[in-house]
Formats: C-alpha cells, sequence, structure tokens
C-alpha cells in the first residue's frame, strides 16, 4: 500500500514517518506540499516539525498549502489522513479536525517519553490497539495543549471521537488530558505524541508506535 508522506518547508520528521510505514510494510510515497499531485496514494500521514517557521501560527500556513487543498479536498471523500503534532496542528487549522493546540500551559517546550491511554481501537489509524490500552510514545511539543470550548468539548466526549488521553500526567495542559481525536468517519485521525519515533527497540522507548502503520496498511487492504 502506498501511504503520502507530506513534507512541508520545515517539517523535521517526515523521514521518520516514512520509515515507519516502510518497517510496517508499506511503501512511503514523498509529497510536496507545492505539488498538486497527491500520486494516487492510499492514505496520507502530515509528519512534525515546524512547518513554515510556525509563523502565524503552528500549522496555519501549512493547511494552505497547494497540496493541502488536494488532501482536505480527498480526506472529504474518504481518504485517511493521520496528522502527528505538527500535523495534528496543520489538520485544525484546515479544519479537518475541530479544536485548536495553544502554547503548552508552563510556556516551555515539553519533551520525554509517554503514557498514552487507547479511547479508540477502531479507527483507520487504531485498528491493532485495544480500547483501554496503554502505549508509550514520545511527545515534543510547545503549542500541543488542546483546547476547545466546554460545549465542544462535550460534544467530542459525546461522539467518542477522542482516540487518546494523556496518562500518568498531562504534558502541556491538555484539556480533559485529550492527545489524539479523530473525525466522525474515524478516517482522520491527529495526536501530538510521535508514534514514529517508537517503532523500533534500538531507537524508541517502545515499539508501541507501529500500529498507527500497521492498522492504515489494514484498513486500505479492507476498502
Amino acid at each position: 500500500m502506498r501511504i503520502g508522506v507530506l513534507t512541508f518547508p520545515g517539517s523535521l520528521d517526515d523521514v521518520d514517518a516514512a520509515r515507519a510505514v516502510r518497517l510496517a510494510g508499506g511503501e512511503p510515497v514523498a509529497l510536496w506540499h507545492a505539488d498538486h499531485d497527491l500520486k494516487d496514494v492510499d492514505a496520507v500521514v502530515l509528519p512534525g516539525g515546524f512547518s513554515y517557521g510556525d509563523y502565524l501560527r503552528a500549522g496555519a500556513i501549512a493547511a494552505r498549502a497547494p497540496l493541502m487543498q488536494d488532501v482536505v479536498a480527498r480526506a472529504r471523500q474518504g481518504l485517511p489522513v493521520l496528522g502527528i503534532c505538527n500535523g495534528f496542528q496543520v489538520l485544525c487549522e484546515a479544519g479537518l479536525l475541530p479544536g485548536a493546540l495553544t502554547r503548552n500551559s508552563h510556556l516551555h517546550f515539553r519533551n520525554r517519553d509517554q503514557v498514552l491511554v487507547v479511547e479508540r481501537a477502531d479507527t483507520s489509524w487504531t485498528s491493532d490497539y485495544a480500547e483501554g490500552q496503554r502505549i508509550v510514545i514520545p511527545v515534543k511539543n510547545g503549542e500541543g495543549r488542546y483546547v476547545g470550548s466546554p460545549e465542544d468539548l462535550d460534544r467530542l466526549e459525546g461522539e467518542g471521537r477522542v482516540v487518546f488521553r494523556y496518562a500518568d500526567g498531562n504534558p502541556n495542559g491538555s484539556s480533559r488530558d485529550i492527545a489524539g481525536v479523530t473525525s466522525e468517519n474515524g478516517r482522520i485521525v491527529g495526536l501530538m505524541p510521535h508514534p514514529e519515533h517508537a517503532v523500533e527497540d534500538l531507537t524508541g522507548p517502545s515499539t508501541d508506535g507501529l500500529g498507527f502503520f500497521s492498522s492504515i496498511l489494514k484498513a486500505a487492504v479492507a476498502v
């Protein structure tokens, strides 16, 4: 399966995301922000980093990049999309996911191995996990605090669209310990922690992140 990894100026983790796709058994396909060509991919990953230097707001300029117009259009037709860290910010700015990511409540960059609880194991990106499972993957962000109005958060909770929550400490002050959310159809997922940095015992705190990439391969086959 062909999984596109979109690179913006300032992306840092696109190579890591491509490696994770390859380790899971997929074919990573490089996508460039200025193109209008999704190259017939089966899914798209928006990696972490500081797209366009995080000027204006994190993810705001990238959300308006030429290729993002195609990603948004295809995502609304069912193309699976995963946004990691800066990619999550881009998805929120593009209107594909609700809420916003703001400065960490303590105003410091946070970089550590983080425990997450899986709240949804039936999305395109999480089917290889079990509901309630605890996984450990790194978090590294300065603007990772997920926020929304109380009414919007209640609606997300009621619709079961919280995919991950922080456990054993909230690293950025996110509302209700929310670490990741999904679209209504479960095909778009965004989260602040970095699963692509937890795919090999040699380099990560675990291999818990590999499940994201194996899940989407199974979802693509099932379509």
